[in-house]
């Protein structure tokens, strides 16, 4: 059957739900959309592309276009992508090599630091990772540690893909100690090429090259030959933070992004944030932090959910008469609210997820007293002034009407407190199409069409004002 050029097939294989859109890449129009649960094998001989399949039956009864468009794809099934960090001081690069993992779309499942050792290479292999981020020393510095890293992982036959972004005079060693032993490795810039400046950009592609290289097809999720290698363009989070990025900055004068974004995305089991805020350069470095901050930021909150995550959800919060509720929750994630007792629970855990999640992705004030008298020093990630603030995940798109108000408004305004630095008068609306992850899907061979994908969450924002 011949190719549809005039629409494209936007798919994320969710690791519970597997959701598809339709798109015209003439000007980024929704044509259709649908959703069908993600069937991991094992699971009666099932195969990851039985719910690509429905979805994309779905979408061919609504525009038959959709039966010849060619199929771009993000996938966080089977687990998603798994990262450890290897890196050298606590405080400075492995701290920068979180943060990059985290923005590459991937969970931190380990973060070492002070050199491996037989004990902590144990400890890395428990933690069974789907690719190592071996960083350490800015460039010129103290590349021993980094080397000794790279023999270890390579005398202890470590297979697993491997990215290395630390000290740039050491990557010839570091290369040779890795070829010499087999082990599939990438090398990036430095994450922390000096004190206080954090440099991302080169090991996010890197992380991104393995996961197509070598993450996708070990997880064996379809034996339907290439099919699905063929289709997936990244691990999900990382692509819904490319569409994020666009959201926020747009293309060119004609076709302008929103201002700095942040992003909460409520699941049943974490509770994602992204921002995209510039960063005042006078402000780069700051003082009590020798990692300086991104503008561009993803946080993952492992315990923060509405079903999975339920219990230690509103434990963190100190919501005590919503125990029962959130054990009934985590017992059975497909509980739907069926009455008003139940929506409540729902949105209180919900909102509990968003306010939690904000105040760890964000940074918070404090006045301290100084040579010069009392001044305020602020830590973290400032997003007073962000201009948007969009919600995702189901408790959010399939709420009631006023979930708004009730769930993302409480976590903003200058009436938070603690000093956490929180958007204060952001326009709120919810990605209620779910386009972020197509928009970011579509942003390399489709920029336009991604852009005016963007464009209802734009209006819509722009309509809902506070």
């Amino acid at each position: 059957m011949s190719r549809n050029p005039g629409a494209v097939v936007c798919v994320d294989f969710g690791s519970t739900f597997t959701k598809a859109l339709l798109v015209d890449v003439a000007d980024g129009r929704v044509l259709a959309g649908a959703e069908s649960p993600t069937t991991l094998p094992g699971a009666a001989g099932g195969d990851v592309l039985d719910g690509f399949d429905a979805c994309l039956d779905a979408l061919v009864e609504q525009d038959a276009r959709a039966a010849g468009a060619p199929v771009l794809a993000c996938s966080s099934a089977g687990g998603g992508l798994r990262i450890a960090v290897v890196g050298n001081e606590e405080l400075v690069t492995a701290e920068a090599g979180r943060r990059v993992a985290l923005s590459s779309g991937g969970k931190v499942v380990a973060v070492l630091s002070g050199g491996l050792t037989p004990a902590s290479y144990d400890a890395l292999v428990a933690a069974e990772p789907d690719v190592v981020l071996l960083v350490g020393g800015t460039d010129g510095g103290n590349s021993a540690q980094l080397v000794g890293d790279a023999e270890l992982l390579a005398a202890r036959g470590w297979a697993g893909p491997v990215v290395v972004a630390g000290d740039v005079e050491a990557q010839d060693r570091v290369r040779s100690v890795l070829e010499a032993s087999g082990t599939p490795f990438v090398l990036a810039d430095n994450v922390v090429p000096r004190i206080g400046v954090l440099a991302p950009d080169s090991a996010r592609a890197a992380i991104r090259e393995m996961f197509l290289a070598h993450v996708i097809g070990g997880k064996h999720l379809s034996s339907r030959g290439d099919d699905f290698l063929r289709m997936v363009r990244g691990a999900t989070p990382d692509v819904v933070l490319t569409g994020v990025e666009l959201l926020a900055r747009g293309l060119d004068e004609e076709h302008p992004g929103a201002g700095d974004v942040v992003v909460v995305d409520v699941g049943g089991a974490t509770t994602d944030v992204h921002s995209i805020v510039e960063i005042d350069p006078e402000k780069s470095e700051l003082a009590r932090e020798v990692v300086a901050v991104s503008a561009v930021t993803r946080t993952v909150e492992g315990d923060l959910g509405m079903r999975w995550s339920a219990v230690s959800t509103v434990e963190a919060a100190g919501l005590d008469g919503l125990h029962d509720a959130a054990v009934a929750r985590r017992d059975d994630p497909d509980l739907v609210p069926t009455d008003e007792a139940e929506w409540e629970a729902d949105e209180a855990i919900a909102r509990a997820a968003v306010g939690l999640a904000l105040k760890r992705h964000a940074g918070r004030s404090r006045v301290v007293l100084s040579p010069e008298g009392r001044v305020v020093e602020r830590t973290g990630k400032d997003l007073r002034e962000v201009d948007l603030l969009v919600g995702s995940g189901g408790a959010l798109r399939n709420g009631r009407a006023g979930v708004v108000r009730r769930v993302l408004l409480p976590s903003t305004g200058d009436h938070v407190d603690g000093g956490w630095q929180l958007p204060r008068e952001p326009r709120v609306v919810v990605d209620q199409d779910y386009v972020l992850a197509a928009a970011g899907l579509l942003a390399g061979p489709h920029p336009a069409a991604a852009h005016g994908l963007l464009d209802g969450l734009r209006a819509a924002a722009g309509q809902a004002g506070r």
